[in-house]
C-alpha cells in the first residue's frame, strides 16, 4: 500500500515538474513573442518614417540635377583651362539659346523690324512658376539674362535671321521656386512667345543651341522617375507573378524596392543638393533602375531559400532565421562587389561619370538594407500586405465612383473589419489553447472558424503554399524538371558543354570592335526630332554650322595678328575675328579689341555644327596650329568641351575596366577563400561582356541603325555587366560551395545549379526587364544601355552562369577552391567521381 502511495506521489510530482516546465516554457515563448513583436513593430514604424521622408524625395531629384557637360570636366582639361582666362573678356559667362527665324521666300524689312521688337521685348518676358511657389513675385526673363547686347544677324542667303538669347551662365542652372530649372523655363518662355509673335506673320522660329538642346534634354528627363518607375515596376511584377504564380507575394519584392529607392533618395538629395556629389539625368534614371533591380533579385534570393527552409520547419521563425543566415552571405557579397565597383568610377575624369559611383552604391545600399530587413518583416508579417492591397482599393472605389470622402470612409471600414477579425481570430485560437504563431496544423484548423484556419505566414504563398513536409528542390538533380534535366546536361557532357559555349560566345566577341563608340553630335541624342534638332538643321542651312558657339583662343596682343592668320588657315575655320570691347562701340569706326592684362580673345566660327564629330576634329587640328604660336595658347569653347569629354571618357574606359576587375577580384577571393574559382568567374564573365558587346555591334549597326555612341558607353555596359552579371556567379558559387562540403564539388554543382537555377533565371530577367524600362526614354544613350544591360544580364544567366561556369566546374572538380581542398572531394578517384550517375 505504502509502494502504491509513493509510487503515486512520485507520479504526481514529475506529473507537476513536467506541468512547471511547460508553464515556463509557455512563459518564456510569451515572453519572447512579446520582444519580437515588439521588434518587428519598431522596424515597421522606421521604415514607414523612411518611407514618408524619402518618398517624395524620389520624385523631387530632377531638382538637383546637373547636366551642363562643361561642369563636368576637370579643372586640367584645356577647355576649361580656357574658360577660366575668356571670363577676364566678358563680364558674366554666358549660356546661349538661338532663335532661328526663318521664311522660304526670303526674310523682309517688316520681318526685320518684327524680330528686333522681339528681341527688346525678351528680358520682360513672363517665366512660368507656380503660383503656390512664387507667391507675390513675378519672375522675368531678364532677371537670368546676362548683361550683353542682344543683335539679330541676318543670314547672307537672305532667308533667315539668329537672334541669340544669352542667358547668364552663373544662373542657368539654378531651380525655381516650384523646382522647375532655369534654363527649361526660360527656353519654354522664348519658344511661346516667338510662337506667338513671330509665328502668327508666316514666320517660323526654332530655339536652338546649348541651352535650346538642355531644355530639351530637361523635358525628356522630367517625369523620368514616374515613368521609369511605372514601366520598371509593371514589368516587375507581371514577372514574379509568373515566377511565384500568387497574388500577394510579389508585392513583397515591389514593396522593398520603393522603400529601398526612398532609401536612396534620402540620401542622394542632400548630397546632391549640398553639391557633394553630381547628379545628372542619367543617373538619376539609373538610379531607379539599379535599386528595382537589385533589390527584387536579393528579394527572389531570400524568398526562395525561406520557401526551402518551410519545407522543414513548423515555424516561420525558425525558417526565416534559417533562410536570412543562408543568404545574408551572398547578398551582401553581390552588394559589396557591385558597390565597389561602381565606386571605382570615382577615378573617372568626369564629374557625371564620378558621380554616378556613389548615387549607384548609394542605391544598391538601400536595396540591400531593404532585402535584409524590411522584405523578412513582410514575409513574416504577410497581413501587412494585406491590408495595404484591401485599404489601396477601397479608396481607389471609393474615390473612383463617388469622391475622396467616400474613399476615405471605406478605408475606415475595412481597417475596422481587419481589427475586428484580427481580435476574433486570436480569441479562437485563445479558447482551443492554441498558439497560433507559427502555424496552426490541419487538425487543430477543423476545430476553428474560418478566420482563424490560415497557416500562420504560409498563406501568403498560396496557392503553392509550402507544406511541412521534407521536400527539397536539391531531390531535382537528374529528375523531370526543367533545371534537373539541365544539370543532369552538365553532369554528363560537362566538357561538351563548356567547349560548346565557350566557341558560341568567342564568335559573338569577334564583333565588338566594330562597336561605334566615337562619340555622336548632340542632334544624334535625341531619337525625336525636338525643336532644338529640327533648329539646328536650320542653322546650319543658313549660317555656318558654328554660328553663335564660336571656338575661343586666348593670346598676348603682340602675337593677334599671326595668331588670326594661323586660325583663319584651319581647314573647317569659316572666319576668325577678336573680341571687341563693346563699351567703345557706337562710333564710326569698328570697335578696338578688348585687351586684358595685355591679353586678346579670338573668336573662330567653324564651318560645321559645334555640336559635331567634324568640329571636333577641326578643333584638334586648331590645338595643332597653335602650337607654334605658342604652347601656353589654350582652345575652348563649346566644342572644345565636347571634345575634351569625349578625351576624357577614353582615358576612363583604360583606368577604371582594370580597377574594377581587380576589386572584383579581391571581393570573390575572400568570399569563396579560393583563387581559381575566382578567376575563372572572372573570365567568364569578361567573355560575357565582349559577346555582349559584339552582338550590340551588330543591332545598332545593322538593325537599328544607331548613327554611332557615346564614348561612355562601354565603361556603363562594362560596370553594369560585370558587376551586377557577377552577381549571379556568386549566387551560385556560395551555393555550390555549401553543397560540395557535404556533397564533393562534382556533385555538389549539380544540385547547386538545380536549386538556385529557377531563382537566378527570375532575377537576370527581372533585372533585364527593368533595364529595359530606359528604352522608353528618347535618348540614344540610355537606349543602347538598355538593351546591352538587357542581353547580357540574360546572356550570363541563361548561358554563361547556367552552362559555362558549371560545366567547367564540374570538368576541373575540387581543384576549383584551391588553395582550400574539401574532404568530400576525393581527387584521387577522378574517374570514379566522372561516372557517378546524375539521380537524386
Amino acid at each position: 500500500m505504502s509502494s502504491q502511495t509513493a509510487d503515486g506521489a512520485s507520479g504526481s510530482a514529475q506529473e507537476s515538474r513536467q506541468e512547471q516546465r511547460r508553464r515556463r516554457r509557455k512563459v518564456g515563448g510569451t515572453r519572447r513573442a512579446v520582444l519580437r513583436a515588439v521588434a518587428l513593430t519598431l522596424l515597421g514604424l522606421v521604415w514607414l518614417g523612411i518611407s514618408g521622408v524619402g518618398g517624395p524625395l524620389v520624385g523631387r531629384l530632377s531638382e538637383v540635377q546637373e547636366n551642363d557637360n562643361a561642369n563636368f570636366l576637370p579643372a586640367s582639361a584645356e577647355s576649361t583651362e580656357l574658360a577660366k582666362l575668356s571670363k577676364k573678356f566678358s563680364s558674366a559667362s554666358t549660356f546661349p539659346a538661338f532663335v532661328v527665324i526663318e521664311r522660304d521666300a526670303g526674310v523682309s524689312d517688316a520681318d526685320r523690324a518684327a524680330a528686333q521688337q522681339f528681341a527688346r521685348g525678351l528680358p520682360d518676358l513672363t517665366i512660368d512658376v507656380a503660383p503656390a511657389a512664387a507667391g507675390d513675385r513675378t519672375f522675368r526673363l531678364g532677371d537670368y539674362l546676362a548683361p550683353a547686347p542682344t543683335a539679330v544677324v541676318p543670314s547672307e542667303d537672305g532667308k533667315a535671321l539668329l537672334l541669340p538669347v544669352l542667358l547668364n551662365g552663373d544662373k542657368a542652372g539654378d531651380s525655381l521656386p516650384d523646382g522647375e530649372s532655369v534654363v527649361g523655363q526660360s527656353v519654354k518662355a522664348v519658344r511661346d512667345a516667338a510662337q506667338e509673335q513671330l509665328e502668327s506673320t508666316g514666320l517660323k522660329t526654332y530655339v536652338t543651341g546649348p541651352a535650346g538642346f538642355t531644355a530639351d534634354l530637361v523635358t525628356a528627363f522630367s517625369g523620368i522617375d514616374g515613368k521609369l518607375l511605372g514601366v520598371s515596376l509593371t514589368a516587375v511584377f507581371i514577372i514574379l507573378l509568373l515566377v511565384y504564380r500568387s497574388p500577394l507575394l510579389p508585392l513583397a519584392a515591389l514593396m522593398t524596392s520603393a522603400f529601398g529607392l526612398s532609401l536612396a533618395a534620402l540620401v542622394v538629395f542632400p548630397l546632391a543638393k549640398s553639391g557633394a556629389i553630381t547628379l545628372d539625368g542619367q543617373s538619376q534614371g539609373i538610379l531607379s533602375i539599379l535599386v528595382i533591380g537589385a533589390a527584387t533579385d536579393y528579394a527572389l534570393l531570400l524568398v526562395s531559400r525561406y520557401r526551402e527552409e518551410l519545407h522543414d520547419h513548423a515555424s516561420k521563425y525558425v525558417a526565416m532565421r534559417r533562410a536570412w543566415r543562408g543568404s545574408v552571405e551572398p547578398i551582401a557579397a553581390s552588394a559589396a562587389t557591385v558597390v565597389l565597383g561602381l565606386l571605382c568610377l570615382l577615378l573617372s575624369q568626369l564629374g557625371s561619370t564620378r558621380g554616378l559611383g556613389p548615387v549607384g552604391a548609394i542605391g544598391i545600399g538601400g536595396a540591400l538594407l531593404a532585402a535584409l530587413t524590411l522584405l523578412p518583416l513582410l514575409l513574416l508579417v504577410p497581413v501587412i500586405l494585406l491590408a495595404a492591397v484591401a485599404l489601396g482599393v477601397a479608396f481607389a472605389v471609393g474615390a473612383v465612383l463617388v469622391n475622396a470622402v467616400v474613399g476615405l470612409v471605406l478605408v475606415v471600414l475595412v481597417l475596422a473589419a481587419g481589427i475586428y477579425f484580427a481580435v476574433r481570430r486570436r480569441q479562437a485560437l485563445r479558447r482551443n489553447d492554441i498558439d497560433g504563431v507559427d502555424g496552426v496544423d490541419g487538425a487543430e484548423g477543423a476545430r476553428l472558424p474560418w478566420y482563424a484556419r490560415a497557416e500562420s505566414g504560409r498563406w501568403l504563398f498560396w496557392p503553392r503554399t509550402p507544406r511541412l513536409d521534407h521536400v527539397h528542390r536539391a531531390d531535382s538533380v537528374g529528375g523531370g524538371g526543367i533545371w534537373g534535366r539541365i544539370a543532369s546536361l552538365v553532369g554528363n557532357h560537362p566538357r561538351v558543354v563548356w567547349v560548346t559555349t565557350l566557341v558560341v560566345l568567342l564568335g559573338a566577341a569577334v564583333f565588338a570592335p566594330s562597336l561605334k563608340a566615337d562619340g555622336v553630335s548632340t542632334s544624334q541624342v535625341f531619337r525625336d526630332r525636338v525643336e532644338s534638332v529640327v533648329g539646328q538643321d536650320v542653322l546650319t542651312q543658313h549660317f555656318p554650322g558654328g554660328a553663335g558657339s564660336p571656338a575661343l583662343l586666348v593670346v598676348q596682343e603682340t602675337d593677334a595678328q599671326q595668331a588670326l592668320q594661323v586660325v583663319r588657315s584651319v581647314k573647317g575655320v569659316a572666319s576668325a575675328q577678336l573680341t571687341v570691347d563693346p563699351s567703345m562701340a557706337g562710333g564710326t569706326q569698328p570697335p578696338p579689341p578688348k585687351v586684358v592684362d595685355g591679353q586678346v580673345e579670338i573668336e573662330a566660327t567653324l564651318s560645321a555644327a559645334a555640336d559635331s564629330p567634324a568640329a571636333e576634329e577641326t578643333i584638334k587640328r586648331l590645338r595643332s596650329a597653335v602650337d607654334q604660336i605658342g604652347q601656353d595658347v589654350l582652345v575652348g569653347g563649346t566644342t572644345a568641351v565636347n571634345l575634351d569629354v569625349r578625351e576624357a571618357s577614353r582615358r576612363d574606359l583604360t583606368v577604371i575596366i582594370p580597377a574594377i576587375l581587380i576589386v572584383i577580384l579581391l571581393v570573390l577571393m575572400v568570399l569563396l577563400r579560393a583563387v581559381v574559382a575566382p578567376l575563372l568567374l572572372i573570365g567568364a564573365n569578361v567573355l560575357s561582356f565582349g559577346a555582349t558587346i559584339g552582338v550590340s555591334a551588330l543591332v545598332f549597326n545593322h538593325v537599328l541603325g544607331f548613327p554611332g555612341g557615346d564614348p561612355q558607353i562601354p565603361l556603363y555596359g562594362f560596370v553594369f555587366l560585370v558587376a551586377l552579371g557577377i552577381d549571379y556567379s556568386i549566387f551560385l558559387m556560395t551555393r555550390v560551395r555549401e553543397e560540395s562540403l557535404e556533397h564533393g564539388t562534382r556533385r555538389g554543382v549539380l544540385v547547386g545549379l538545380a536549386v538556385t537555377g529557377g531563382v537566378i533565371t527570375s532575377a537576370g530577367v527581372v533585372l533585364a526587364a527593368t533595364f529595359g524600362a530606359l528604352s522608353t526614354l528618347p535618348l540614344l544613350f540610355l537606349q543602347q544601355i538598355a538593351f546591352i544591360v538587357a542581353f547580357g544580364v540574360l546572356l550570363d544567366t541563361l548561358v554563361v552562369r547556367s552552362l559555362l561556369v558549371p560545366a567547367l566546374t564540374r570538368d576541373i572538380g575540387g581543384r576549383v577552391w584551391w588553395p582550400s581542398r574539401f574532404a568530400a572531394d576525393h581527387e584521387d578517384e577522378p574517374a570514379a567521381e566522372r561516372s557517378d550517375t546524375i539521380t537524386a
